[in-house]
Parts: C-alpha cells; structure tokens; sequence
C-alpha cells in the first residue's frame, strides 16, 4: 500500500492539477476569444455602417453639383 500512497501523492495528484490548471486556463481563453470575435463584429457592423453613410453623403454631393452645373449650361 505504501507504493500506492506514494504513486498517488508524487504523480496522480501533481498530474490531476496540472490537468485542472490547463483546463481552467483554456475556459479563459475561450472566453476572452469569444469576446475579441463579438468585439471585432461590432467594429466591422460600425464600419460598413459608416461607409454607407459616407457614400450617401457623397452620392447628394454629386447630385447638388449636377443640379448645379445643369442651372449653369442654362
């Protein structure tokens, strides 16, 4: 019994926590990747938002300058 109490108090134990430690570890990463992913799909919705609404701003732009030259060759 002596052998078992030993494998058990220099191996199994020492290999269980190392085994618990890596698991909490990865249960963190997993999350703090989850969160850059969800922090990456706003920035990347406010970009394609914006964008869009620079393009319909330059879009009325281009439409008062051809209202404007079309007024001018008048």
């Amino acid at each position: 019994m002596d052998v078992l109490e030993s494998i058990m108090k220099w191996i199994a134990a020492p290999v269980a926590g190392f085994v618990w430690l890596l698991h909490i570890k990865q249960q963190s990463h997993s999350t703090d990747i989850e969160v850059l992913k969800a922090q990456a799909a706003a920035t990347t919705k406010a970009h394609d938002l914006e964008m869009k609404n620079i393009q319909t701003l330059i879009q009325k732009v281009f439409d008062k300058l051809d209202k404007i030259e079309e007024s001018l060759r008048k």
